[in-house]
């Protein structure tokens, strides 16, 4: 007997087809035949909606993302004051009469 290959979906199609069937217009068993999943899949994702939907309405960690930010700026800051270490000497080095053009720098 040939075994069927494990099917994966995406969030979108697991959230568009939990909708159909909370929102009552089908039975769960016509949502399970058009779609081809099983109607124990699609009360496992109910079962799991319910259990971490209030996830989603909690607030974000706004000190973390903050620190994040507040690294990265630290860290564009270093890298500009390193490029004026290394544009100067070369904006010296072209200009006439210059010590550094001089050295053959």
């Amino acid at each position: 007997m040939a075994r069927r290959k494990r099917r994966t979906f995406n969030a979108e199609f697991k959230f568009e087809t939990l909708m159909e069937a909370l929102r009552g217009e089908k039975t769960s068993a016509r949502i399970c035949r058009e779609q081809e999943i099983s109607e124990n899949l699609l009360s496992r994702w109910k079962t799991e909606f319910v259990e971490r939907g209030a996830e989603i309405f909690e607030k974000p960690n706004w000190k973390a993302a903050s620190s994040s930010e507040q690294r990265v700026a630290e860290l564009e800051r270093l890298m500009g004051r390193k490029e004026l270490e290394i544009e100067i000497p070369k904006k010296a080095s072209s200009l006439p009469g210059s010590e550094w053009s001089k050295n053959g720098r």
